[in-house]
């Protein structure tokens, strides 16, 4: 599937968000949030981020480095859900590995084995499974964010529930 920003219109696109946000505070975080959101599959493909360094006239270890760092950016593809299972201490205690366990295997991705990845998106780009360290809702864990929706207390069947929602098409309530 190709990209919006990786068409020729996306250069129309991608000078247009430039233009909006050139010469203002934090321009470079700006100007990467919104191409990434208007990326159909909300990351930032490695020409945006070429295209990017050089009409803003940024060296691009600058721009790859803040793309790097900021966790809200996304170099690979993402699903059109996202999952986020919290991996804080109070929820790895009250089971929140299990329940990463278990969405991944019901959406049929396979994890590295050492388990140094902490984001997965399945290949039909329908979802995308991340941790995080910490919700900061420990007295709630374990925590499991989807949609932007958080869910609070999950446990393997509500968390099958949840899934068993969205994949009949019915949207997380925020």
């Amino acid at each position: 599937m190709e990209t919006l920003i990786n068409t020729p219109l996306a250069g129309e696109i991608l000078d247009e968000i430039i233009e909006k946000h050139r010469g203002k505070p934090g321009m470079l975080l700006t100007t990467l949030e919104e191409a990434q959101e208007k990326n159909p599959l909300k990351y930032l493909p490695g020409e945006t981020l070429v295209e990017v360094s050089g009409k803003l006239n940024i060296p691009y270890t600058q721009v790859y480095s803040v793309a790097t760092f900021y966790s809200y950016f996304n170099l690979t593809p993402q699903g059109k859900h996202t999952v986020v299972v919290c991996r804080g201490t109070a929820c790895h205690t009250k089971g929140s590995k299990g329940l990463l366990d278990d969405v991944t295997a019901l959406l049929g991705i396979r994890r590295d084995v050492d388990g140094a990845d902490s984001s997965f998106t399945t290949s039909d780009n329908l979802f995308t499974v991340r941790t995080v360290a910490c919700f900061g809702q420990c007295a709630q864990s374990p925590v499991v964010e989807v949609d932007g929706v958080i869910h609070s207390n999950v446990n393997a069947q509500k968390l099958l529930k949840i899934m068993s929602r969205i994949k009949n098409g019915k949207t997380e309530k925020k």
